[in-house]
């Protein structure tokens, strides 16, 4: 009830349907965690995803998706095996390719956070990413967050890859940043876009500066407590805190600056906000049938 409030209360005049998983971290029972996601995306008829370990065989994921109602899979990188720097774990550490064949003969969601500092301009990732795609074409797959490139430096040549990319989707969740906005834009057009709010952290006071290619949150003094052991937040005075806004504003600001920059009609914009998830969420699940 928290998500549907804050909607109501960030977008009073629109109507909004999430897709909604649970928290991708190891501080919650991942079992009961799902188990919450499958009642309530039941209850308010909401579309949802699995959060996965990458342990679990083929059959036990293919077991808890049918099970519990979900669309599709939402592998995260801290469940990669733990012996693994963080800073070295790959794709598949996390979403193995036994998962990714059951996802593909299903058609499912598959909701992926790149892993690795140099973010979307990882040759890694780029690599993983695009054989995804072509290894496991019934595959829905969608890159969080524009592959986490919130600075123009997170990018390098990764658009002039991905634009020979068939059918990867990109949502732009907690990205403010007009200019990766416009480029994503360039490389696959409007219809491989989708919005996504990544709430609750968008609900936050907040807007994006970056320096150097080093993003920072700058937010209100003291409204969340002790930030300074953070090199990504950053307090402003008083005066400015004050002039802060949500931070979901800040993210439909950059993404309204890209759309004028690049020249999107109002149709492209009701798909990119609308019409390519509604399509892509009718879609999961219908790989076999379509066979």
């Amino acid at each position: 009830m928290d998500l549907l409030q804050t909607y109501q209360l960030i977008f009073p005049r629109q109507t909004v349907t999430p897709v909604i998983f649970g928290a991708a971290t190891r501080s919650y029972n991942l079992d009961q965690n799902n188990q919450y996601v499958s009642q309530v995306a039941g209850q308010h008829y909401l579309p949802s995803l699995l959060v996965t370990s990458p342990q679990w065989s083929a059959q036990d994921l293919e077991h808890q998706v049918v099970e519990g109602g979900f669309l599709g899979l939402k592998p995260y990188l801290e469940f990669a095996p733990a012996y693994i720097p963080s800073d070295e774990i790959a794709i598949f550490d996390f979403l193995p390719h036994h998962h990714l064949e059951v996802a593909d003969a299903h058609g499912w969601i598959v909701m992926l956070h790149i892993p690795r500092g140099a973010r979307l301009k990882d040759s890694l990732n780029l690599q993983h990413m695009l054989e995804i795609e072509q290894r496991y074409p019934h595959v829905r797959l969608v890159i969080a967050h524009i592959g986490r490139a919130y600075c123009p430096e997170d990018v390098g040549n990764a658009f002039e890859l991905l634009k020979y990319s068939k059918s990867m989707v990109f949502d732009f969740s907690a990205n403010t940043s007009a200019w990766v906005m416009e480029q994503l834009l360039r490389a696959v057009g409007p219809r491989r876009v989708v919005f996504g709010s990544d709430l609750p952290v968008t609900r936050m006071r907040m807007r994006r500066i970056c320096e150097s290619g080093f993003y920072i949150n700058l937010v209100p003094p003291g409204l969340y407590g002790d930030v300074s052991d953070d090199p990504h937040m950053r307090e402003v005075n008083v005066q400015e805190g004050e002039r802060l806004s949500f931070f979901l504003y800040e993210e439909l600001l950059a993404f309204r600056q890209a759309a004028q920059t690049f020249g999107l009609s109002a149709g492209d914009v009701a798909d990119v906000f609308y019409n390519n998830a509604a399509r892509f969420i009718a879609g999961a699940g219908r790989a076999a049938k379509l066979d």
